[in-house]
């Protein structure tokens, strides 16, 4: 189903009893503060889970420069980037520093939470979270009230709760490997029960 940012906010501000929008570039107080805070509360809310809409996995290009010490290599992050996940292997060393990754590697293929702006794209869970972050930090600018703004904001954490698990649902499950003790164990204890029988 379509949705808009307007109607996004307009969902906030009915959570707080506050009058719809049409734009939010409009002459209105509920307006101009929602339009002053809603990209900001957007990317929290983005980078306050591992949304599948929001991963992405990209190859990065290598800067011409590396940087002055500690690592080889110096890899510009995609300007839509909020967070770097990791590597290609989990045993890559690496830092983020001022809108780079630093490494040693030669190559550097990244997993990271993107900036996502258009509205359609987000799952309906998500949508309910936000609207409720949005109304918790709008109760004081428009409702001057800390009780309605801890209020909203204790819907939020279930609303992002709840979609967290729905969004979980949709990823299957990570094979899990036995090491050479957890093996061991097993073997032993299953011999224990053998000889008991």
């Amino acid at each position: 189903m379509a949705t808009s940012v307007v109607q996004i906010v307009n969902n906030g501000l009915a959570r707080i009893s506050q009058e719809a929008i049409t734009s939010l570039n409009e002459d209105t107080e509920q307006a101009r503060i929602s339009n002053l805070i809603y990209e900001q509360v957007r990317d929290d809310v983005i980078t306050d889970h591992v949304w599948n809409f929001a991963v992405k996995r990209i190859e990065l290009a290598r800067d011409s420069e590396g940087p002055a010490f500690g690592y080889a290599y110096s890899y510009t992050l995609p300007t839509d980037c909020l967070k770097v996940l990791g590597m290609e292997q989990q045993t890559m060393v690496y830092e983020i520093e001022s809108g780079k990754l630093l490494t040693d590697e030669g190559t550097a293929k990244i997993k990271y939470i993107r900036r996502v702006i258009d509205p359609n794209e987000f799952s309906s869970k998500f949508i309910e979270a936000l609207s409720a972050r949005l109304a918790a930090e709008l109760a004081i600018p428009l409702v001057d009230s800390s009780t309605l703004q801890q209020n909203m904001y204790e819907l939020y954490l279930r609303k992002l709760m709840d979609a967290k698990s729905v969004d979980s649902q949709e990823s299957g499950a990570n094979e899990i490997v036995a090491d050479t003790w957890v093996s061991s164990r097993l073997n032993y204890a299953g011999s224990l029960i053998l000889e008991n029988n």
